[in-house]
């Protein structure tokens, strides 16, 4: 039988180029995100909600970033006016469709990330996005931005599968169920579609010595997501390093 890491290649079979090899390098690293213990736990139920919550605090901090890679993407020199259009409206979607969704739970748990910190994974996803973007050559923007379109789809129709496998045999909060519509749903696959066009038009224009590059950039936030889930099913924060080294010297 088929696994969904499989079912992937079947469906992006016509991008069989740079932008399907990119993602056959990162295959080992998405079949071990799929099934991440956070992406698990939303499915089965089991995901406390303060775990979810950090994250979609976090995420309202990333998407801002990701949202202006996109523009600043759409806005580079020489960009034909048709991709400058796409560009700016997925930048627009970035910010009106997830963060509408994301303003939904604020306001059901009465939360804002409006003045919250950016966690370390956080930071780093975002710093590393908008240093490739802003000095890298528009191609290996594009890559770096990638996988925040195709892993989500892919780990949403992962979740969607395992959801139906399931069935009434789990509860879940409606939160859950939300957030797996919408990036296991066929809207966003349009979207994710529609990107993965643009990339691979831009890796058939490159040399070769920018395509390697771009796969780099592509693997790199490969690791970031996971590390983004990491982060939030771990509720990592910062570390108190001056209030830890008194702890540590009044102990001795």
């Amino acid at each position: 039988p088929s696994t969904n890491l499989e079912q992937s290649r079947v469906l992006y079979n016509n991008f069989r180029t740079m932008a399907q090899q990119f993602w056959d390098a990162a295959a080992p690293l998405i079949k071990v995100t799929e099934k991440h213990p956070f992406l698990v736990a939303m499915v089965d139920g089991t995901l406390d909600l303060e775990k979810f919550r950090y994250y979609v605090v976090q995420d309202a901090l990333y998407l801002k970033d990701f949202a202006d890679a996109l523009r600043r993407l759409g806005n580079n020199a020489g960009v034909s006016e048709s991709d400058s259009k796409k560009l700016i409206h997925f930048s627009d979607g970035a910010n009106k469709a997830e963060l509408d969704l994301h303003h939904s739970f604020f306001q059901t748990w009465e939360i804002d990330a409006e003045g919250a910190t950016p966690m370390p994974n956080t930071l780093l996803y975002c710093s590393n996005m908008l240093r490739v973007v802003t000095t890298c050559t528009h191609a290996e923007g594009l890559a770096t931005l990638l996988p925040c379109f195709w892993v989500y789809m892919h780990v949403g129709k992962c979740m969607l599968k395992l959801r139906e496998e399931l069935g009434d045999s789990v509860t879940r909060s409606p939160v859950f169920d939300a957030w797996i519509d919408m990036y296991g749903g066929d809207e966003f696959e349009k979207e994710v579609t529609d990107y993965i066009a643009l990339v691979d038009a831009a890796a058939k224009a490159a040399d070769t010595e920018t395509n390697e590059k771009m796969q780099k950039h592509f693997l790199m936030s490969c690791k970031l997501e996971h590390m983004f889930w990491d982060q939030a099913e771990n509720l990592m924060e910062w570390p108190d390093i001056v209030g830890d080294a008194a702890d540590a010297a009044d102990e001795n």
